[in-house]
């Protein structure tokens, strides 16, 4: 799974690295540790009914997939299985028609391990890539809330594989740079044969990327979603 993550690039950063237009985004300031129902930049594009132009643009969203027919739950839609994000009532719509990216600097997981004094701890790992962003294949969906129009989003995860895979077993989707346009083209799937073959090709790009996953050790005050310092480096500090 994926359930904590640090990005901390700006927003000209991200508007570089995907070739994306500014939109009206908010200016993003680097995080350390974003959870669930937090806001985070993702990367779509839409094609414009009256233009017929297709744009590229910034969007905040929640963590939290929450499309317009699901009721409210206390249990945060965060992660979509590659296993079943083509076929699963919840994420199949999203996926035929809704594609983001979801940019991240890495994430974190946790194995439990036996401390000085016998009892068990959780201890977190950051894992990242070999450069200083990876980008997520993530879904997203938009749902009108008190008149104004919200976007929520999740990440498509799969087995883990390489070093990853020693923490946790499972990870997210990976995209490498020439997957981008593909996965964000916003022309929509209409058979079991055009999500399958989208499916096989993450399968394949994303092992690509996860044989380039490293992961170390971090300081266990990002453990607490409540008490770590979201705007804290430190946080992905290795030990």
């Amino acid at each position: 799974m994926c359930g904590r993550f640090a990005l901390d690039k700006k927003t000209d950063d991200l508007i570089a690295a995907f070739a994306a237009d500014g939109n009206d985004f908010e200016e993003w300031v680097p995080r350390y540790s974003i959870a669930p129902s937090d806001v985070t930049p993702i990367i779509r594009e839409r094609k414009h009914s009256d233009s017929g132009e297709v744009s590229r643009t910034i969007d905040s969203a929640i963590w939290d997939f929450h499309p317009a027919f699901m009721r409210d739950s206390k249990r945060p839609q965060f992660n979509a299985r590659i296993e079943t994000v083509a076929t699963n009532g919840l994420w199949k719509g999203a996926f035929s028609g809704s594609r983001c990216i979801v940019p991240m600097r890495g994430y974190y997981e946790w194995q439990d391990i036996v401390g000085p004094d016998g009892k068990t701890i959780k201890q977190p790992h950051f894992i990242h890539g070999e450069g200083e962003l990876l980008a997520a294949a993530g879904i997203y969906t938009v749902r009108k809330v008190n008149d104004e129009w919200v976007v929520s989003n999740a990440i498509i995860t799969r087995e883990a594989k390489d070093a990853s895979g020693e923490v946790h077993d499972r990870m997210p989707v990976f995209l490498t740079p020439k997957y981008y346009d593909e996965w964000l083209n916003p022309v929509k799937f209409t058979t079991d044969a055009e999500r399958e073959h989208a499916v096989s090709i993450l399968e394949v790009v994303s092992e690509s990327v996860a044989s380039t996953i490293t992961t170390y050790e971090v300081d266990r005050k990002v453990n607490n979603t409540r008490t770590a310092d979201p705007f804290d480096a430190g946080l992905i500090a290795a030990l």
